[in-house]
C-alpha cells in the first residue's frame, strides 16, 4: 500500500481508540461501566446497535456472497422490523422496570439461579464464537494484503480492540461507535460512488443492472418453499424472526446497548431506529456486491481471488496446469467483453447473447473449480473458498491511492465496533450472571470496577484463541449467523416461556431448555441418521424449532409435575 493509505488507515483507527480511552478517562464506578449511568441519548442508542451488528465480516462477506449468489441474502433481515417491534413492546419495558444489568439477570427473578446461569452460558458460548470470528475477518485482510502472520494479525487487533473496551466499558463502545458507523457509512457510500462511475464508462448502468439480472444476481425474493434453501422469503420472515427475535431481545451484546438509555422511551426509539435504517443499508452492501460483479465483467478479475494461495499454487507442481487454465479463462473473459459489447450496441439480439452469456458464466465457474480442484490436491491445508477476497480485490487493484485507506479503515472500524460490544457484553454477563451470584464479586464499587474490566479483558483473550483456531469458512457472515442459530432458539425459547407461560416453573423449563438445544444442535450436525430433506434444513430453521419446542417441552413437564404432585394427595 501506498504510504497515504496507510496513513488514513492508522489515522482513523487509532484515533477512534484514542478518543474512546480519553472520553471515559474519568470513570470511576461499576455503575458507569456497565450502563453508562443509563444517561445515553435515542440516537447513540441506534447507532450503538447498528454498529455492533455491522462488524468487519457485513463489509468483508457480504459484497461477495452478492457477487457470487445475488441479492437474495436480503431476505434474511425481512423478520427483523417485526421482532423489533415486539422486542421494544415486551421486552424493554420489563428489562427497565426490574433495573437489570444484564437481560439473563430477569430469568434469575421468574425462574431461579439455573435458569439464568443455563441461559447465560448459552450465550458467552455462542457469542464468545462469534467475537472470534469478528476478529478473524480483518486479519485476513492484514495478513493477505501485506504477508504477515495470519495469528500474529489477530493478537494485534485483538489487544488494540481489549484496550479501550477494558478502560471504558459500555460508554466507550456507544461513543466511538458514532465515530466507526461514520466511517462504515463514509467508506460504502465512496465505494458505490466509484463503482457506478467506473462502469458507465463502460456501460449505461441500466444494461449493467439488465446484465446482472441475466446473471440471476438481481433476484432478491425466492418463493421456493424449500426447506433446505438457506434464504427464501419464508426462511428470511419466520426464521429470520425469530432469530432476530432473540439478538434483539435476549443477545446481551444488543441488551447492553439500550439499556444505557436515559428511559424505555430513549431505548425503544434507538432500537426502532435500527429497524428502519438497517435492511436499506444491508442493501446498500449488498448492492455494491453486485456492482463489484458488473465492474469485473469489463476490467481484469483473477481466477482465484486469494493472490495468497494463488501465488503459493503457482510455486507447486499445478504450475502448468494453472497456466492453462488461466490462459483459457482471460481468453473467455476477453470474448465476454466482445460479446457485451456488441450486445450493448444493439448487434446481437438479447435471446441469442443471453444464452451465450449464460454460457460463458457457467465456463467461468468450472474453470474456478478446476483451480479449487488443484488447491485440494497441491495445498490440502488450504481452505479453497476466496469469496471473502473478492471484495478486498476491488478495494487493491482498483481504487485511487488514499481511498484504499479510507474502505480498509471501513473494515477495521466495522470490526471493531463490533467486537467491543461483544467483549463488553461477554464481561458483564460474567462478572453479573456468574461472579455476583456466586458471592465471588467484589464488594466495594472498585473492587466491582476492577472484576469487569478483568472479565472484559479475558474474554478478549478467549475471543483471540477463537480467531487463531478458525480456519475459513464458505462465507464469514453465515458463519456468524450460523453460529447463532444454534443458540438463539433455545435462549429465545426460555424467555418466551418466562414471558407468555406464567404457570410454567424453573424446575420444568430448565428441562426443557436442555433437551431443545441437544435436539438443535442433532438436527444441524447429523447427516447420516436423519432423512435428507431434514438433515438438510437450512440453518434459519433453527431458531423457530428451537423456541417453540422450548416452550412446548415446558409447558408438558409442568403439566406433568402438577399431575404428579396432585396424585400424592
Amino acid at each position: 500500500m501506498h504510504w497515504l493509505d496507510w496513513f488514513v488507515l492508522l489515522g482513523t483507527l487509532l484515533g477512534i481508540v484514542a478518543y474512546g480511552m480519553y472520553a471515559t478517562r474519568k470513570q470511576m464506578d461499576a455503575e458507569s461501566y456497565l450502563l453508562g449511568n443509563r444517561q445515553m441519548p435515542w440516537w447513540t442508542i441506534g447507532i450503538s446497535v447498528m454498529a455492533t451488528q455491522a462488524s468487519a465480516v457485513t463489509f468483508i462477506s457480504v459484497p461477495g456472497k452478492a457477487y457470487q449468489d445475488g441479492l437474495g441474502f436480503i431476505q434474511f433481515y425481512l423478520g427483523m422490523p417485526l421482532a423489533i417491534l415486539v422486542v421494544s413492546a415486551v421486552f424493554i419495558p420489563l428489562y427497565y422496570k426490574m433495573q437489570v444489568y444484564t437481560a439473563y439477570e430477569f430469568l434469575e427473578h421468574r425462574f431461579g439461579k439455573w435458569a439464568r446461569w443455563y441461559t447465560a452460558f448459552l450465550f458467552l458460548i455462542q457469542r464468545g464464537l462469534a467475537a472470534g470470528i469478528t476478529i478473524y475477518a480483518p486479519s485476513i485482510v492484514l495478513s493477505t494484503l501485506l504477508g504477515l502472520n495470519l495469528s500474529l494479525t489477530n493478537i494485534c487487533i485483538g489487544l488494540l480492540v481489549i484496550a479501550y473496551t477494558t478502560t471504558g466499558g459500555s460508554r466507550a463502545v456507544a461513543i466511538t461507535q458514532k465515530q466507526q458507523m461514520a466511517v462504515m457509512l463514509g467508506g460504502l457510500l465512496v465505494a458505490l460512488a466509484l463503482l457506478l462511475v467506473y462502469i458507465q464508462k463502460h456501460i449505461p448502468l441500466s444494461q449493467g443492472l439488465e446484465l446482472a439480472g441475466m446473471a440471476g444476481k438481481m433476484n432478491a425474493i425466492d418463493w421456493t418453499p424449500d426447506l433446505s434453501n438457506r434464504y427464501t422469503i419464508w426462511s428470511g420472515l419466520l426464521g429470520g424472526f425469530f432469530l432476530s427475535l432473540s439478538y434483539f431481545g435476549t443477545d446481551q451484546s444488543q441488551v447492553g446497548r439500550y439499556l444505557v438509555g436515559k428511559n424505555v422511551r430513549e431505548g425503544r426509539l434507538g432500537l426502532l431506529f435500527n429497524g428502519v435504517f438497517k435492511i436499506p443499508m444491508q442493501f446498500l452492501v449488498l448492492f455494491v456486491g453486485v456492482l463489484v460483479f458488473i465492474f469485473f465483467q469489463f476490467n481484469p478479475q483473477p481466477l482465484h481471488f486469494n493472490s495468497v494461495q494463488w501465488s503459493e499454487l503457482q510455486k507447486s507442481a499445478a504450475k502448468d496446469s494453472l497456466t492453462v487454465l488461466n490462459n483459457e479463462y482471460q481468453n473467455l473473459n476477453q470474448e465476454r467483453q466482445k460479446s457485451i459489447r456488441s450486445w450493448s450496441a444493439g448487434s446481437i439480439p438479447e435471446p441469442e447473447f443471453k444464452e451465450s452469456y449464460l454460457n460463458s458464466l457457467e465456463s467461468e465457474k468450472k474453470l474456478r473449480e478446476s483451480v479449487k480442484v488443484l488447491m485440494k490436491k497441491h495445498l490440502p491445508q488450504e481452505d479453497s473458498n476466496d469469496g471473502d477476497y473478492i471484495f478486498l480485490s476491488f478495494i487493491m487493484g482498483y481504487l485511487p491511492i488514499g481511498l484504499v485507506g479510507l474502505l480498509l479503515a471501513m473494515i477495521f472500524a466495522a470490526a471493531m465496533s463490533s467486537t467491543s460490544g461483544e467483549l463488553s457484553a461477554l464481561g458483564s454477563v460474567t462478572a453479573m450472571d456468574f461472579l455476583r451470584p456466586m458471592g465471588i464479586l467484589p464488594k466495594s464499587d472498585s473492587g466491582q470496577l476492577m472484576a469487569n474490566r478483568l472479565a472484559t479483558a479475558a474474554w478478549g483473550v478467549v475471543a483471540i484463541f477463537f480467531a487463531l483456531i478458525f480456519s475459513l469458512f464458505d462465507n464469514l457472515i453465515e458463519a456468524v449467523n450460523i453460529i447463532g442459530s444454534l443458540f438463539y432458539g433455545t435462549i429465545l425459547g426460555i424467555f418466551c416461556t418466562a414471558f407468555f407461560l406464567r404457570f410454567v416453573q424453573g424446575r420444568a423449563l430448565l428441562l426443557a431448555g436442555l433437551i431443545s438445544e441437544a435436539v438443535v444442535l442433532f438436527l444441524y450436525f447429523d447427516t447420516h441418521i436423519l432423512p435428507n430433506h431434514v438433515s438438510g434444513l437450512a440453518y434459519l430453521w433453527l431458531n423457530p424449532i428451537g423456541c417453540l419446542l422450548t416452550m412446548g417441552l415446558a409447558a408438558v413437564f409442568q403439566l406433568y409435575f402438577n399431575l404428579r404432585s396432585s396424585q400424592k394427595f
